[in-house]
This record gives structure tokens, C-alpha cells and sequence, in this order.
């Protein structure tokens, strides 16, 4: 499974750190849309789209996004149990409305619960620095 995660968010680095330590099979491969090298590797992909929430794709290319992305990454290192409540049916609804106004205000959240600002050596035009 390929995750494609923003770098540039303190929270979403930390995750990302969690999840590699776990990965003790390297099934999942960590993509910083944030590096030089994203646009050149992945073309075909919309930086805007995956810059709005975590996008991850599967084994059968098929793409996913917002907590189905962290359900599946944390199911591959063996840990699924903790997040999959996030993905029964009455909860999903409540917790992807949540993960989306997460998503957009990642940059303010992850500040207030770790005081670390979001990390970035260039700036991307018209991305909020909240």
C-alpha cells in the first residue's frame, strides 16, 4: 500500500513515524506529496486533491482516502482493531465528517496539540499556512 501524506503537517509526520516503526514487513511505502520529487514520480496524481486529505493506493491500484486510508495502513502493520470502530456504519459517518474538518485544519490542530508549526522549506502557492 502506498500513502500519500503531507509532510509539511506536524501530526501527519508523526503518524506516518508511528506507522514506519510498525511496518516491520515494508508493506506500506510513505510518499511525501510535500518532497521535489512527488510531482516527477506521480504525474498522473492531483497534487490539490491529495494536499486536501491523505490519499493512500492499494496493492490493486485502486485509490482511497481519508480514514479508509488510516484504517487500511494500521490494519497492514497489524493494528486495524484500534481504528476500525471509525469504520462501522453509524460511527463512519460522524468520524469521516470529522477526519474532513481535520484535514482542512490540520496545520491550527497540529500546532495547538504539539506547539510545532507547519514545516515547510518552500511554500506552495495557494496552500492555506494556517
Amino acid at each position: 500500500m502506498i500513502i500519500f501524506y503531507d509532510g509539511y503537517c506536524p501530526l501527519c509526520k508523526a503518524e506516518m513515524r508511528h506507522l514506519q516503526k510498525r511496518d516491520k514487513h515494508n508493506a506500506l511505502t510513505l510518499v511525501d506529496i510535500q518532497s521535489t520529487a512527488f510531482a516527477s514520480n506521480y504525474p498522473q496524481l492531483d497534487f490539490h486533491a491529495l494536499n486536501a486529505r491523505i490519499h493512500g493506493m492499494l496493492d490493486d491500484g485502486r485509490m482511497i482516502t481519508g480514514l479508509d486510508v488510516t484504517y487500511q495502513a494500521w490494519k497492514v502493520v497489524g493494528m486495524g482493531w484500534v481504528y476500525a470502530p471509525l469504520r462501522w456504519p453509524v460511527i463512519r459517518v460522524f468520524a469521516d465528517w470529522g477526519y474532513v474538518k481535520f484535514a482542512k485544519h490540520r496545520y491550527t490542530i497540529s500546532y495547538l496539540l504539539t506547539g510545532k508549526k507547519r514545516s515547510c522549506a518552500r511554500c506552495v502557492p495557494g496552500v492555506s499556512n494556517e
